[in-house]
């Protein structure tokens, strides 16, 4: 976690910013980690990272927004071209992660205490540590990263129709509570055009209650049509259960890869779990499992235009569609 010094600078930069911009993660922990900022500070504009790393395409909406603080949220990689650029243009950049890689950080105020061995919270829990508001958002940001607050207990006093006392692991939480249900929510909210996107952005930073979540929304309408597909999908990779090792591929409109991963290392716990989304001539893998990380590191190695990556039972690799009985094959040696 951060500690009172790194806290009070943090502060004192939201404090200081007229216009902050936001870069945050295409995820819950991203999404909640921007809401508790602005809607804490009152202040900032918001862009989802859908790239594996902030690069200099996003240039342009720093170029749109004349920011005068810039605010990375939960994303281990930005280019040093996105950092140099934007430092030409004197504008101070804030970057907030948990993810332990390391990388160049010169020129930008970095605070992670995953680096420093002081913690693996998600970026939710760091934000909430700064802000101290929106209690269910950091609830549905936490448990959607697969972490278990301690304020677990205070939330379920405050929103005990939300979450009873008796669940005891993040993953009890996201698949049978109603935060998160709404977590969940958030989750296929991100999965749309960045118009949508935009609009979701809009309408969570004016809601005062989680209750406006799961109800006749916009939101609830896109969980509801993505949840169908979700579904379907997960029955079907039920078929593919095996004593050790979990393998699924499959191919479509949306990339649900690490939804399924996660729901599945949940409902068959103590398994490594493969799941393969197929795009064209590529393979985005989620895997779960015991030294995952380790796993998946060794999987992909030697593999041409391979990549991968994560945190030590949850991570995800890329790799040529022509690569996948291989990568599959290594896979299961490696489990077995």
């Amino acid at each position: 976690m951060l500690n009172h010094e790194e806290i009070a600078e943090i502060r004192e930069h939201l404090e200081l910013s007229q216009n902050p911009l936001f870069f945050f993660d295409n995820d819950v922990d991203g999404l909640a980690s921007f809401l508790l900022l602005a809607r804490g500070f009152k202040k900032g504009k918001g862009v989802a990272i859908k790239t594996g790393e902030l690069d200099k395409s996003y240039l342009r909406k720093v170029e749109e927004l004349s920011p005068d603080y810039i605010f990375i949220l939960d994303k281990p990689l930005v280019s040093r071209e996105f950092i140099d650029e934007t430092r030409k243009k004197n504008i101070s950049i804030v970057w907030i992660d948990h993810h332990d890689i390391v990388q160049n950080h010169e020129g930008t105020y970095y605070y992670n205490p995953a680096v420093k061995k002081r913690g693996i919270e998600p970026v939710t829990y760091l934000a909430y540590q700064i802000t101290k508001n929106d209690l269910w958002l950091a609830m549905a940001g936490c448990v959607s990263d697969h972490y278990f607050p301690e304020f677990a207990s205070k939330f379920a006093e405050d929103y005990p129709e939300l979450l009873e006392k008796n669940f005891k692991t993040a993953f009890q939480i996201l698949y049978e509570a109603e935060i998160g249900k709404i977590a969940r929510i958030l989750d296929f909210a991100l999965k749309d055009k960045t118009s949508s996107v935009l609009k979701v952005i809009r309408f969570l930073l004016k809601v005062t209650s989680p209750n406006e979540i799961s109800i006749d929304n916009p939101i609830f309408s896109r969980f509801e049509q993505i949840d169908k597909k979700y579904q379907a999908l997960i029955e079907k990779a039920k078929k593919h259960v095996g004593e050790k090792f979990i393998f699924f591929q499959y191919a479509g409109d949306l990339s649900l890869s690490s939804n399924i991963a996660n729901e599945m290392s949940y409902r068959f716990p103590g398994r490594t779990i493969v799941v393969a989304y197929i795009k064209s001539n590529r393979a985005n893998i989620s895997i779960r499992g015991k030294k995952a990380r380790e796993i998946t590191l060794k999987a992909i190695s030697g593999l041409n235009n391979a990549v991968g990556g994560g945190h030590e039972e949850a991570t995800g690799a890329k790799i040529d569609v022509a690569d996948l009985p291989e990568f599959k094959r290594r896979i299961e040696e490696l489990v077995n």
